[in-house]
């Protein structure tokens, strides 16, 4: 075990008691300082400072410390080889197709040989830098994309506007078997006629000409702008004859992939890796490296990987493991603000897979709003990532994370740490030990046990599971770990929804969200979102999910108040609650060249290295 290992699992065992003892003699309601919480919208430390500095004063780092562009050494060698590690416990999915994939592991390996139509640049909006560019009419609602007429498809195969729009009739399709058809989508003229088997065509989508495609859509939104509009095309002459329902399992979607990105697929080992080789025809020009292989590689032998130079790069690093690898000498650490949460959910109701629609279930364990009130008060995610993720991962609020500064509402302090204040409220809601055991009852008086799902994966996965274990029972709630273990990555989403079908065992969980760059949460909290996994609606709900893609939000300060207030309905009603907002830290060898974790980075094709071998760590 390692050092970073055997603190976690220490610390896991002594957190409450250590916890609670700072809670008494600090005096302090909200279990920390407001540094501690947190500080600046950027999630670092508010005071700055090196990385030395932050470690010898109080042993945490902070995000501003860190670039997300790597710094060039060196002169860099003609062709070459790059290895990149996709860190996971598990195989990846391996279905690699935009359309249809519905894991961040699949996505990371999509990334290297497909790519979207139009890029975006720092603040997410659309620009016309990339494959296409467009250009919305005076309303906003009807759009007119032109491919550039040197984008072709691996096979040699020149992009069409076609292939654009038959990627939007894929997932409009009533046979779809994917999780993209959404609100994004029923907001083209004719989607929904077309989704229902009323319509033959999408009267919204026309083909003007081979490069020229037109879309109308019925409102005109703020969001078109920032990810509303579906970027990614799909090769027509290789999926027209594949029956909708059959192309997630195709060999054109699991073994042949054809993608328009810098690199396309040689081989692929199904779960583990994939090699991919230059493409000769890109259409930015010239790729510099010949050839890149990725491959799985578990979170527990990163570092080793890293440090042999097995792999040059990884999607993420475990910023638990930071701490104790910060000086190795072989790579440098990029690093910025992740635009994800971490969250507790909570399960209200199911998925209506007919009406494609959630279905608040009254009569579910956790429909009591104050249980969830009281369990997220007793739980300390301040001290979560301090003593778990040093600094790196810090106390979350709301449900808009500060990825997203515009939009994110600093000043709402989310729900206190306070065990005392949680006891008041399951007593005063009824939920008593009945029976003397320690643990509470439900209202009526019957046995109540909570069963938990959580993601499997790194030192802290174990030991953080049992944290919020332990600091629930500390307050009298009996909560389980499901199946008496942690899950790993696929069963784990299949179980909470990812395939339409809600698990009855599970009742709370712990997972994790991408926002995306449209800061609009209608795609995880929407009344017709399949990842939507609590399962929960409200009127108030829908009518600020509306508002916030209204007309009247182009005006930025009204969509600012509009998500205002919406981040606090959901630390009123509590679907979910976050726990700590992310960095996300890319360890990557010295010998690479021009690589950045920006989101405005497309130039995958400008990689390249200054030795055919990776230097290893002295």
């Amino acid at each position: 075990m390692t050092k970073a290992s055997w603190s976690k699992a220490l610390f896991a065992l002594m957190l409450v008691l250590l916890l609670a003892l700072a809670a008494c003699n600090s005096g302090s309601e909200e279990g920390g300082s407001s540094d501690s919480e947190g500080g600046s919208e950027e999630g670092g430390s508010e005071e700055g400072g090196s990385e030395e500095e932050a470690e010898e004063d109080d042993g945490l780092y902070s995000i501003e410390d860190f670039s997300p562009a790597k710094t060039n050494e060196g002169e860099a060698i003609e062709g070459g080889e790059l290895n990149f590690g996709l860190v996971s416990d598990t195989a990846f999915e391996g279905t690699l197709n935009w359309n249809f994939y519905s894991g961040a592991p699949d996505a990371e390996v999509i990334d290297w040989f497909d790519e979207p139509l139009l890029y975006n640049d720092e603040n997410f909006l659309y620009t016309n830098d990339g494959p296409a560019s467009y250009e919305p009419d005076e309303e906003g609602k009807v759009f007119t994309f032109t491919i550039k007429d040197n984008v072709n498809w691996h096979d040699g195969e020149p992009v069409k506007a076609e292939d654009w729009a038959f990627s939007f009739e894929v997932i409009g399709d009533p046979e779809y078997t994917g999780v993209r058809y959404g609100s994004d989508f029923t907001n083209i003229e004719g989607m929904e006629e077309y989704n229902a088997g009323e319509a033959d065509s999408i009267s919204g989508i026309e083909v003007v000409d081979e490069k020229t495609l037109k879309i109308t859509f019925k409102e005109s939104t703020p969001s078109l702008l920032t990810g509303g509009i579906w970027p990614y095309a799909m090769p027509k002459h290789i999926f027209e004859d594949i029956p909708v329902a059959e192309m997630a399992e195709s060999d054109e979607v699991r073994q042949n992939p054809v993608g328009i990105g810098p690199f396309k697929v040689d081989t692929i080992v199904p779960g583990e890796s994939v090699t991919y080789t230059k493409n000769e025809d890109y259409w930015q020009g010239e790729v510099q490296l010949d050839k890149v292989t990725l491959k799985v590689i578990n979170p527990s032998t990163v570092v080793q990987a890293l440090e042999t130079g097995e792999v040059d790069l990884v999607d993420s690093f475990p910023v638990d493991q930071f701490p104790d690898n910060a000086e190795m000498s072989n790579v440098e650490y990029l690093g910025m603000i992740d635009l994800a949460y971490t969250y507790i959910g909570f399960k209200l109701g199911t998925w209506d897979a007919e009406e494609k629609v959630v279905v608040p279930d009254d009569s579910k364990k956790m429909a009591d709003v104050n249980l969830r009130k009281a369990m997220w008060h007793a739980v300390d995610n301040n001290a979560v990532g301090e003593q778990f993720y040093n600094g790196l991962r810090w106390n979350a609020t709301t449900l808009i994370p500060p990825s997203h500064p515009e939009f994110h509402d600093a000043e709402n302090p989310g729900v206190e740490f306070d065990p005392e204040k949680a006891k008041q409220i399951l007593d005063e809601a009824g939920y008593e030990d009945t029976d003397g055991d320690g643990m509470r009852e439900n209202p009526e008086g019957e046995e109540l046990v909570i069963n938990f799902a959580s993601m499997s994966g790194g030192d802290t996965a174990e030991p953080l599971a049992n944290y919020y274990i332990q600091s629930w029972k500390n307050v009298g709630l009996n909560v389980q770990l499901l199946d008496g273990r942690l899950q790993e990555f696929n069963t784990f989403y299949d179980r909470v929804g990812q395939s339409g079908e809600d698990d009855p065992e599970v009742d709370i969980y712990q997972g994790a969200w991408s926002v995306g760059y449209d800061v609009n949460p209608d795609g995880l909290y929407g009344r017709d979102a399949i990842f939507n996994f609590p399962r929960y609606a409200s009127e108030e709900n829908d009518r600020l999910l509306e508002e916030g893609v209204s007309a009247e939000s182009f005006d930025v300060a009204h969509r600012q108040e509009v998500y205002k207030e919406w981040q606090q309905l959901m630390v009123d009603e509590i679907p979910v609650f976050p726990t700590v907002y992310r960095a996300v830290l890319t360890p990557v060898n010295n010998r690479v060249q021009n690589y950045s974790i920006a989101v405005d980075w497309f130039e995958r094709y400008n990689l390249a290295v200054t030795a055919e071998e990776a230097p290893t760590a002295e």
